[in-house]
């Protein structure tokens, strides 16, 4: 990779100045598949697991990502959105690639596209979403990369991951979100995650509603590509706390597992990456190590104590009915302050419906992004007898810890960029 042309900061500028991944969203795969070849393939180089889903694909990434580098392979991970710098879209091994690295890539990319513009061979410039993606790709291949664990944007069908040939497909919990893309029913969305379905590519199908599982399950069907569900490993022994749980996983092996994430849906993510990690042939010994080493910073993650401050990027309904479980199985006893904010695609009325009434107080808030529905719009879509607004992050955090007892807790949730802009001000 040569020498980048432009400073980190400045291609960070760049890419922002493409737009808004979801606002400037292109779906389609022409000009991806354009630019990879104009860029070698990169993409035919590394084994690929490829994660779609509404719910936990993040989560289920980040387990399988880190059972493979236990397993001593080199790994890849791309994931998306960031909660702090651009550069955590792309991970090498368990870290964010370098700066500089990051910025190389982007050029090549960008040069790449400019020229083709001037030939007249796209249409566009990629998108900021597209753009990122064809640079983890570049990176991953000539960093040598043995597995990448790719995680799905949007949909999938046309989404701009859907360029690789994966060993294994795996489609987490499939619900309502984004349905200006892709479809008003669970039928319509099921249909978009199944596009990552390739013939005789074994799919791994993690929980679903029955209407979403008869479409992945007839799409998969079509193309001969074999099914391996979740509920084939089952969970027995399980110990659940508000920061992780340890349980027994009984299959075609056995695993002993302590998982460090919070939440007992990640029992069923476990049991997910599980099923995808077993096709990968990964040993018994990896899987066990791999998990309880797994990080995965903004979902129930507790950045501070007296009071106890959680972080949780429950941004859609289903996200937001997790954390209202969450809490009242291990914070019922306790007066919960409650700090949210949203971005404008989001059902906010129903998410709050979930949240709300377990709250003592809400701080609405929004973070500095051009998509966040500004603090006193929110007040005019939901209710709660202790409603406050704080025009941002800092100050909403600021009255939430001066209302809340040392035995209360905070959560910081509703969109996983308030999330990133609460972590940068808690976490040094």
């Amino acid at each position: 990779m040569t020498l980048a042309l432009l400073s980190y900061p400045e291609t960070v500028q760049f890419l922002y100045a493409l737009g808004n991944e979801s606002r400037s969203a292109k779906l389609g795969l022409d000009r991806m598949r354009a630019l990879l070849e104009r860029l070698g393939h990169p993409e035919r180089g590394p084994e690929f697991v490829h994660v779609a889903g509404t719910n936990g694909k993040g989560s289920v990434c980040a387990l399988i990502e880190s059972c493979l580098r236990a397993a001593g392979r080199k790994t890849g991970l791309y994931t998306s959105p960031h909660l702090k710098e651009p550069t955590e879209r792309i991970q090498i091994e368990g870290q964010p690639v370098p700066a500089n690295l990051f910025s190389a890539a982007f050029d090549r990319v960008h040069r790449a596209a400019e020229a083709m513009l001037a030939e007249g061979e796209l249409d566009h410039h990629p998108t900021y979403f597209e753009t990122v993606t064809l640079m983890g790709l570049l990176l991953f291949h000539e960093l040598g990369v043995q597995t990448v664990v790719l995680e799905v944007g949007l949909g999938g069908r046309l989404d701009a991951t859907n360029v690789v040939l994966p060993q294994v497909a795996v489609i987490t919990p499939v619900d309502y979100d984004h349905e200006a893309y892709l479809g008003r029913s669970l039928e319509a969305i099921a249909g978009e995650k199944a596009g990552i379905i390739k013939p005789g590519v074994p799919v791994v199908l993690g929980p679903q509603r029955p209407e979403a599982e008869a479409v992945l399950a007839e799409r998969a069907a079509q193309l001969g590509a074999p099914i391996s569900r979740w509920a084939a490993w089952r969970a027995k022994d399980l110990a659940l706390t508000a920061y992780g749980s340890r349980f027994v996983v009984d299959g075609r092996r056995q695993f002993r597992i302590e998982c460090p994430l919070a939440g007992e849906h990640q029992v069923s993510n476990v049991l997910t990456a599980i099923a995808a990690l077993d096709l990968l042939e990964v040993p018994a010994e990896a899987i066990e190590e791999g998990i309880r080493t797994t990080r995965w910073p903004g979902r129930l993650e507790r950045v501070s104590e007296k009071p106890e401050i959680v972080l949780d990027g429950a941004h859609n309904p289903a996200g937001a009915e997790a954390l209202a479980r969450h809490l009242r199985r291990f914070y019922s006893g306790r007066r919960i302050w409650l700090v949210y904010g949203a971005m404008r695609d989001k059902a906010v009325s129903e998410a709050a419906g979930h949240l709300f009434p377990l709250a003592e107080g809400v701080i609405l808030t929004a973070p500095r992004h051009p998509r966040a529905v500004r603090p006193e719009a929110l007040a005019q879509l939901v209710e709660h007898p202790r409603l406050l607004v704080a025009s941002d992050v800092e100050r909403a955090i600021g009255s939430a810890m001066e209302m809340a007892a040392p035995k209360d807790a905070i959560f910081i949730t509703g969109s996983l960029f308030l999330v990133g802009e609460a972590r940068s001000l808690l976490v040094q």
